[in-house]
């Protein structure tokens, strides 16, 4: 089915070199390919998306990234940092991308947010969403969410100034705290934004303040990707799992 010719879809994958958490992450190897090659290569291939952007200050990653047809954005020094956040590389993508649309006379439709250390996307997920939002213009962005009933707000701690555990949340936010039980189900789904994917309008990065927290790009009006096992690798005991996703719900490189 031919794409409408509403403006382009851009794909913006953002990955900076220093990572004090899991070092090298970002190109660690799953399955035997650096970790950024899975989100790159759904991407490349999804048919909704017409370009893709890099956003990096990490040679490696720009090299991959040039392997996969993607444009090279310089990321500055001081989004670099361990205190930056994905927030403002996404902005500052976006402003060197619409400044390049704009000599060219082109115009952006959605963005396609991706992390390089999130393997966790399927060309059906950007596709699907893609199509919600052009069938749904209030709606603000689509994005990947998994279900983790076991770290539903019910059960989170926090230790106290003396040491000892307390509930993160108020038992009272759930309702009378004498209904309440220790199954995980207890409360219902507990559905995170599992950074997979980030299917956003443009408009939401110009007006970054006022997008719902955490993740203020998604905006206010976000529709649900469901998938199974999202996440975004920060640390090495993270791999197991998405190796796991890529082998049994990624797309594999066919050449």
């Amino acid at each position: 089915m031919p794409k409408e010719n509403n403006g382009l879809v851009v794909a913006i994958l953002i990955g900076r070199e220093g990572s004090t958490g899991y070092p090298g992450k970002n190109i660690a190897p799953i399955n035997g390919r650096p970790m950024l090659e899975y989100p790159l290569e759904v991407a490349r291939k999804a048919p909704s998306v017409d370009r893709i952007f890099v956003s990096t200050d990490s040679e490696r990653i720009k090299s991959i990234g040039r392997d996969f047809g993607a444009e090279i954005i310089d990321r500055p020094d001081y989004l670099c940092t361990k205190e930056a956040l994905g927030e403002d590389a996404y902005v500052h993508a976006w402003s060197v991308i619409r400044e390049k649309a704009e000599k060219s006379g082109e115009t952006v439709n959605l963005l396609i947010l991706l992390m390089a250390n999130s393997p966790t996307v399927s060309i059906a997920s950007i596709e699907e969403g893609v199509s919600v939002l052009d069938e749904n213009p209030e709606y603000d962005s689509a994005v990947t969410v998994s279900c983790y009933n076991m770290w539903s707000p019910l059960r989170a701690r926090r230790i106290n100034t003396e040491g000892l555990l307390e509930p993160f949340v108020p038992f009272e936010t759930f309702g009378d705290p004498k209904t309440l039980n220790c199954d995980r189900d207890s409360q219902g789904d507990a559905w995170f934004a599992d950074m997979g994917v980030s299917i956003v309008r443009p408009n939401n990065l110009e007006h970054l303040e006022d997008g719902m927290l955490p993740q203020k790009w998604m905006g206010q009006k976000i529709y649900p990707l469901r998938q199974t096992g999202g996440l975004d690798v920060d640390y090495e005991w993270q791999m197991p799992q998405a190796e796991y996703w890529v082998r049994t719900f990624g797309e594999t490189n066919d050449g």
